[in-house]
């Protein structure tokens, strides 16, 4: 247990820069607590003890801001960063090595008493904001950009974006813990700052067209005018 705790805590220093100390971990780190609550929570509701796991559970919620289902399988060194609002569903599984950013949901979209939250593989990285819905499997090492709604499987390797969430990087992408929400463009976006590119050539071209459809216009009424006179 005491390694697991040790664990916990290094994942912080790994994964957040702003970790300074031990103390400022256990104190004010609700990414950390909430991971605890809920390995409590997941204990007691493996051992049939339904009513205790969700009790606890909505205690860790109380004072995190963070709600995790006890009935919610989740993986080693996971790691949940500032954290409010987060939501993560009964039947989510979550592998090793992942990390979310704030308010992230991995919600269901059935009524029914089966799999129907996501599953997260190693590694993955899920940006502030960001929903995955269903029953839905990310691969491992795959990112999701933050605002992002997902509800199709994620290939591993894979970076999603936008709304729906669509393929933005390929297969074979090298794998990051980090997760540059800046840098990533959802495909729409793409499209449209290729189509405003495009506009402005065609501007630039259209423009050239008129300043030489002038020049001979001048220069044909100059001739015109020189004709006259020598008439």
């Amino acid at each position: 247990m005491f390694k697991r705790l040790k664990e916990d805590i290094q994942t912080v220093f790994k994964k957040d820069p702003a970790a300074r100390s031990i103390i400022e971990d256990l104190l004010c780190y609700p990414g950390l607590h909430a991971i605890w609550f809920h390995r409590i929570a997941h204990y007691f509701w493996s051992h049939k003890l339904f009513l205790l796991g969700r009790f606890i559970s909505h205690i860790g919620r109380w004072l995190t801001g963070i709600e995790t289902h006890p009935g919610a399988n989740i993986g080693r060194r996971f790691f949940i960063d500032h954290g409010m609002g987060v939501v993560i569903g009964e039947t989510t599984d979550i592998g090793d090595d992942v990390m979310l950013y704030q308010g992230v949901v991995l919600g269901g979209v059935s009524l029914e008493k089966k799999k129907r939250h996501p599953t997260l593989e190693n590694n993955v990285v899920v940006g502030c904001g960001a929903a995955l819905l269903g029953a839905i499997t990310i691969g491992e090492g795959a990112k999701v950009g933050a605002g992002s709604v997902v509800l199709r499987d994620v290939p591993s390797g894979a970076t999603v974006v936008g709304i729906p969430g669509k393929i933005a990087a390929g297969l074979g992408a090298k794998m990051m813990e980090d997760l540059e929400h800046g840098k990533l463009r959802a495909p729409e976006v793409s499209a449209i700052q290729f189509l405003m590119t495009e506009k402005e050539k065609l501007e630039k071209r259209i423009g050239k067209l008129e300043s030489q459809l002038r020049e001979s216009s001048e220069i044909d009424k100059d001739v015109l005018d020189k004709e006259k006179n020598n008439k």
